[in-house]
């Protein structure tokens, strides 16, 4: 087991999968309860995840996200969406605009670093169809897709990015 500095350095985003090989329901539920873990505005966890494992379905998301196929390659592809309505509750059109989307993505980086932990690997897809993700998937009215994440073992193990210093990104006052 990786202590969390090696989990957040072995990050990568993955794009080819094993496609023997299965996510395992304990591996896949222990990473949803590290979603559901996430810090979220008013403990209100605004945000609703859908495990799209079907592989028509994850061809239909490969195509609303412009051909991206390692979509339909990946075992798992974990559909986050912001709950608007759930956040405007507690704190109103702040909530609705800004609070959902942020406690859809935290749940969406926790999960990727327990998909790291677990051994699996993962990609953040922002770039789809909102429109045509909701109508795939039957979304109920008002949620709202915010970002798609393959899982799976890896079948690559890319090159570390380079990233910015330090000192370009963070500033001390």
């Amino acid at each position: 087991m990786w202590d969390f500095f090696e989990t957040v350095r072995h990050r990568h985003s993955v794009r080819q999968y094993q496609a023997d090989m299965p996510v395992e329901d304990a591996k896949l539920h222990a990473i949803l309860e590290m979603a559901c873990a996430a810090p979220s505005a008013g403990d209100l966890q605004a945000y609703r995840i859908v495990v799209v494992r079907d592989a028509a379905e994850r061809q239909g998301l490969a195509d609303a996200a412009a051909g991206q196929h390692f979509i339909a390659a990946a075992p798992v592809c974990l559909v986050f969406c912001a709950d608007p309505a759930r956040s405007a509750t507690e704190f109103g059109p702040r909530g609705e605009a800004l609070y959902a989307v942020q406690d859809t993505t935290i749940a969406a980086a926790y999960t990727q670093l327990a998909a790291v932990a677990a051994g699996l690997a993962s990609a953040w897809i922002g770039y789809f169809d909102e429109v045509a993700v909701a109508r795939l998937l039957h979304l109920e009215p008002g949620l709202k897709p915010i970002a798609l994440m393959t899982v799976g073992y890896p079948a690559e193990l890319p090159n570390p990015t380079p990233r910015r210093r330090l000192a370009e990104v963070v500033s001390f006052r």
